[in-house]
């Protein structure tokens, strides 16, 4: 395993060019089960997931190729309905697999999935919803049986907008008999791009991005070409790198509109931005000004992707932060490693109380999620000292070659193995 040895104190300047969004192309290589011609996904990233992602199709019989960001996937060969248990614990997304297999073979075997600690993800929804479809679904010795062969399209309405679900759901949908409708679905940016994918093939989704999702069933798919969405959670990063070490940074190859919820508060802390098209400009003087309350709700809310990272920096800002956290029940795991560098921060279940200190200093970290990894990092870069931040696989898992990326915009950071 690879540690982080970050060197603080450095201003963040120049331009960073956004990679293609995590939690848009992990459905999306889900849904390629669900056709038998040959898929080109563009501006593959190098995260770990995918890399996960990719091994799950090929045990599945699909080929799957990459020449440099460019994914071939060919699915004439699929012919397996089982994810084995030592692929599906690395990755929380395996899931989205169950509505593509039922799809493709009206069956599939599938263990429970594994990803970051972050609390309880239950897929009671997924398995409801599936049900509501007419599977028959058998939870036994740690796999989840499904029998789809009366599988046919239904009304699904969902207890709460979860993602995985509304994803896992439309999947399901695409290649059953008669028409499946979402109600309650989640709005996600990540959603509206499985369905436009899932349309490229010759599916006929509609209504993502509202409430109401509408699949009318087709028999068959073709292959296309597509070019995933960018990462909004990434952009937010890097953007929120900038605010906490004072910096002036340009984020290229996003879509602002997808985390407006957070450039508005680092516009409120004192950041100067400026929005365009496909990019947005972030200059910060300094020490910040803090945010009196943040609190996570799905989309088109704050993130909960977001918190970790943002709490951060509210943890060097002028004043105190309320941070309260909606979504999942354990995402302050990170805190006692960021007040191991003197950040003042109280935790009550799933409130967060943050008084600003004028600087943090540099400390072992250990790294235990995706997102309250990269924050400690975001930590070591403005601390005073030297911050090493170990587990970094974790932050792989959604970041490719950050400290390529963060030392070419100034930051002091290298890769060092345990």
């Amino acid at each position: 395993m690879d540690k982080f040895i970050i060197t603080g104190g450095e201003r963040l300047n120049g331009a960073v060019q956004v990679d293609s969004a995590k939690n848009a192309y992990l459905p999306i290589l889900a849904a390629t089960i669900l056709c038998d011609d040959k898929i080109v996904l563009k501006k593959c990233p190098d995260f770990v997931d995918i890399k996960n992602m990719s091994l799950i199709l090929e045990k599945l019989g699909l080929g799957v190729a990459k020449q440099e960001n460019i994914l071939y996937i060919d699915g004439s060969k699929a012919n397996k309905w089982f994810i084995p248990v030592e692929l599906a614990k690395e990755l929380r997304s395996s899931i989205f697999a169950l509505g593509a297999l039922l799809g493709r073979f009206r069956q599939a075997r599938v263990s429970y999935p594994g990803g970051c600690d972050i609390g309880l993800r239950p897929i009671d929804l997924h398995l409801k919803g599936l049900r509501d479809l007419g599977v028959k679904i058998v939870e036994s010795h740690g796999y989840i049986n499904c029998d789809g062969s009366n599988m046919k399209g239904g009304t699904v309405h969902l207890d709460s907008p979860s993602v995985g679900a509304t994803e896992n759901i439309m999947m399901a949908g695409v290649l059953a008999r008669g028409t499946t409708t979402i109600i309650n679905a989640a709005k996600e940016p990540e959603i509206v791009d499985l369905q436009n994918f899932i349309n490229a093939m010759g599916g006929k989704v509609s209504g993502a991005g509202t409430s109401v999702v509408t699949v009318e069933g087709v028999k068959n798919l073709h292959g296309c070409e597509w070019t995933p969405i960018p990462d909004r959670i990434i952009a937010g990063t890097y953007l929120i790198a900038g605010a906490i070490t004072g910096g002036e940074i340009m984020v290229e190859g996003c879509i602002p509109q997808h985390f407006s919820s957070l450039y508005n508060k680092l516009q409120k802390s004192g950041c100067k931005i400026k929005v365009f098209s496909d990019k947005i400009y972030l200059e910060s003087s300094g020490r910040l000004k803090a945010v009196s309350f943040i609190e996570t709700t799905p989309y088109p809310g704050f993130p909960t992707d977001l918190q970790a990272q943002m709490l951060t920096l509210q943890a060097v800002s002028r004043g105190s932060c309320i941070v309260q956290e909606n979504l999942f029940e354990t995402r302050f795991k990170f805190v006692p490693e960021l007040t191991k560098m003197g950040a003042n921060i109280k935790v009550n279940h799933q409130t967060a109380y943050v008084t600003g200190v004028k600087t943090l200093l540099g400390a072992e970290v250990y790294s235990s999620d995706l997102r309250g990894g990269v924050a400690l990092v975001l930590a070591g870069l403005c601390a005073q000292g030297y911050t090493t931040v170990h587990n970094i696989y974790h932050i792989e898992r959604g970041y490719a070659n950050i400290e390529q990326v963060l030392t070419k915009l100034g930051a002091k950071i290298k890769r060092e193995s345990e």
